[in-house]
């Protein structure tokens, strides 16, 4: 498998590269992106020889391009060369891990291309869920979730017809037993300080709020093709099960790992209703999922601007779920039929959240 790893420097780019190291036999590298990281991307290339890399975010630099060169990669620059890589006829499979709508073109590309996506990126389905699933079965890609909770399903999930609903399962955060009234003094520190898992900052944020486990319904709407009803989200705090697939016989198959994805050893596991007073993101997200057209593109623009807000101290925590609320109740939805009107649709959440944000810290 000739394999590109778009978001090499990020979390999911390292895991997969140990994975690749592990077995060296069965991959091969093509191509590692990143978005400006270029001392961590050459460290990378000289580590792994990939091909060709990828700084998307940088534009044209010959030095830079000589340093690669002399590590035995090409060196490609801006976001166009993260489509140019996927849809090479050498590179065989992707691995989809930029974070956010940053990723959301990128995989699309893959998609079209007829590529095996590995996708971590949720976003893509968040923004543009029918769009990426048209697109795969007009090409032919095979899509392959690589998140734990979905990876579980995919893992336990059988016939549509005999499903009855699938079960994704939420540690609560570091919020979980915290009064909703205490929550507006929460920093970004707190927010941050995750109990069984080591993150970025803003997926963190999303982990606190419960917004991360709403794209994740978002998503699974698009993976398994299924009405927002036939999916339910519960509090486990253990972290063990990953997911849970419930058949209209009355039967349950559940994945479970340990949270540091080692052979579990089972012990109490306990599961609670989430409540929606304490996370009101999970219930925006449903609301998005059922308004369907542009309103889950709305909800992440919305997101990922109150969320980076709040990381910068401009915006209280309380408040994240409010700028959602208010951008989605602000902006008519539209269509998603083409990747034009998604990102016109992010754009102008981005823009109304912004300012929301602006008239709040007022």
């Amino acid at each position: 498998m000739s394999l590109a790893v778009l978001g090499a420097t990020g979390s999911i780019g390292r895991s997969t590269l140990d994975v690749v190291a592990r077995h060296a036999d069965r991959f091969k590298l093509f191509a590692l992106t990143a978005h400006r990281s270029a001392e961590r991307l050459l460290e990378l290339c000289r580590a792994h020889h990939p091909h060709y890399a990828v700084l998307s975010g940088i534009g044209a630099d010959a030095a830079l391009e000589r340093r690669f060169a002399e590590a035995g990669s090409e060196l490609l620059f801006g976001a166009p060369a993260l489509d140019q890589v996927v849809a090479h006829d050498r590179c065989t499979a992707v691995m989809a891990g930029i974070v956010g709508a940053a990723g959301l073109a990128s995989t699309l590309a893959a998609v079209r291309a007829g590529k095996r996506v590995l996708l971590a990126n949720k976003e893509a389905l968040v923004m543009a869920g029918s769009l990426v699933m048209q697109a795969a079965r007009d090409s032919g890609a095979l899509l392959l979730p690589v998140d734990s909770e979905h990876n579980a399903v995919f893992q336990c999930f059988s016939e549509k017809k005999s499903i009855r609903k699938i079960v994704l399962t939420a540690s609560g955060g570091p919020f979980r037993q915290t009064s909703p009234e205490k929550l507006s003094g929460v920093t970004p520190e707190q927010a941050c300080a995750h109990p069984n898992w080591v993150m970025g900052r803003k997926i963190s944020v999303d982990s606190a709020t419960m917004m991360n486990k709403g794209l994740e319904v978002i998503e699974a709407r698009w993976l398994f093709d299924l009405a927002p009803e036939a999916i339910e989200v519960v509090i486990h705090p253990q972290s063990i099960v990953h997911s849970m697939v419930e058949y209209l016989d009355g039967s349950v198959i559940a994945q479970l790992s340990n949270p540091d994805m080692r052979v579990p050893a089972i012990k109490n596991l306990s599961f609670e209703e989430p409540d929606l007073a304490r996370f009101p993101c999970l219930e925006l997200a449903y609301a998005a999922l059922r308004a369907g057209r542009s309103a889950p593109t709305l909800l992440n623009a919305a997101n990922e601007i109150a969320v980076e807000a709040f990381l910068a101290g401009r915006l209280g925590f309380t408040g994240i779920a409010r700028v959602i609320g208010e951008t989605m109740d602000e902006l008519p939805t539209g269509p998603v039929g083409a990747l034009a009107e998604v990102l016109a649709a992010d754009g102008k959440a981005r823009a109304t959240a912004a300012a929301l944000v602006m008239a709040q810290a007022a």
